[in-house]
């Protein structure tokens, strides 16, 4: 093995301009039609467009002061580290069970920010820090990802397509199709009779085996949700995603009882394996939706998904693109994987420049700069 670099400083970077963050797009994208919002349960407050939500919310990878937050605690925190972490204890730490320094620094910016941290900006920050280590030690040891956390269970990887066209998805090969919902409880009767009506009309059009799910963007309360999924039930809807607001974990389970199978909320913007460990020990899902990118890494998102497994619960991460792409591809309690539809238009699949597109390097195959994190054994094809 050649020189064992050493990691002597941590940058943080913010980054503009649509790719691989479907909330950081131009006008006209799909993402910004009439979509159902957290502020969708509040009458005359019209549905803001889901990106300025998500800017305001610090969302990786968007436009507002989010992420010159989160190079802040970067650098911050990482400069309190006492020495500089090797590349060299950065691998052992991946397999004894004390004394490593990557598990080490993580641990430091955690409990360093417990008291304004332990979620959001934070967790997501630290998320970015963990991938950082894990995309170095594929540099150093030459080997893809997948092959670091255990081996790839499959030959290849099944994708739901999240976008407006769930119809057109089908005919690219995707297995299902996640499509918002436009009309929260603020719109009444007449939107929840055009929401099911929109569910009908994309049922009829993919038939009655593929899978077909709603995006509900935190909008709905426990009385609406219950109604929009057991009117459903006649179009044979598979998923209410992230029907209830993130601190609504009670609301959760009676949800699941009255709801179809699976269609319960699947918790992307939940973080960390103790946020996790609370949905499944009190029974409220069925597949759990950790983003690497939030949830503290991969590093925590193997202690989430061995968590989802004692409890006989899937996990499919929240897009995430080619990261979680390699862990899916490692467990077989993950047996398929989200793809974001970022072209603005749903009758295509975005083909941009590999430095802000992560899912089109691994599905065009186009050339990739963080070859480590590719594998022809997770090529879709």
């Amino acid at each position: 093995m050649s020189q064992i670099p050493t990691i002597k400083q941590v940058r943080a970077y913010t980054l503009k301009g649509g790719g691989a963050d479907y909330h950081d797009q131009a006008d006209g994208h799909w993402i910004d039609d009439h979509i159902a919002t957290a502020n969708g349960q509040v009458p005359r407050v019209p549905p803001e467009p889901p990106q300025l939500w998500h800017q305001c919310a610090g969302h990786p990878g968007g436009r507002d002061r989010g992420q010159r937050r989160q190079c802040r605690l970067c650098r911050h925190h990482r400069a309190a580290s006492p020495q500089p972490i090797s590349s060299r204890s950065t691998w052992h730490a991946f397999w004894k069970a004390q004394g490593h320094r990557h598990r080490a620094h993580l641990d430091q910016m955690y409990w360093s920010t417990l008291y304004y941290g332990r979620k959001g900006i934070v967790i997501n920050t630290i998320s970015g820090v963990d991938l950082a280590l894990w995309d170095l030690l594929g540099k150093v040891r030459g080997e893809p990802v997948h092959q670091l956390l255990g081996g790839a269970v499959r030959d290849e990887l099944q994708f739901y397509a999240t976008g407006a066209r769930p119809d057109l998805a089908q005919k690219m090969g995707f297995i299902g199709g996640k499509m918002p919902l436009h009309y929260g409880p603020a719109e009444g009767e007449e939107g929840l009779r055009r929401n099911l009506e929109e569910l009908a009309t994309m049922r009829e059009r993919v038939g009655p085996d593929f899978w077909l799910m709603l995006d509900c963007w935190m909008s709905l309360d426990l009385n609406y949700a219950t109604r929009l999924a057991q009117g459903a039930q006649a179009h044979g809807l598979n998923g209410l995603k992230r029907h209830c607001r993130p601190m609504t974990t009670g609301a959760m389970r009676p949800s699941r009882r009255t709801c179809p199978p699976h269609a319960g909320d699947h918790r992307e913007h939940e973080a960390t394996r103790w946020g996790f460990r609370q949905l499944l020990e009190m029974g409220c899902c069925d597949i759990i939706q950790p983003d690497v990118g939030w949830c503290g890494g991969i590093t925590e998102l193997l202690k989430i998904s061995a968590l989802a497994d004692a409890h006989q619960a899937l996990v499919i991460p929240h897009g995430s693109s080619v990261y979680s792409y390699h862990f899916v591809a490692t467990r077989h309690n993950s047996p398929f994987a989200e793809f974001l539809m970022m072209a603005p238009r749903p009758t295509r699949l975005c083909r941009c420049s590999t430095r802000s597109c992560w899912a089109s390097r691994c599905l065009c195959k186009a050339a990739c700069a963080c070859r480590h994190w590719t594998s022809p054994a997770l090529v879709w094809s």
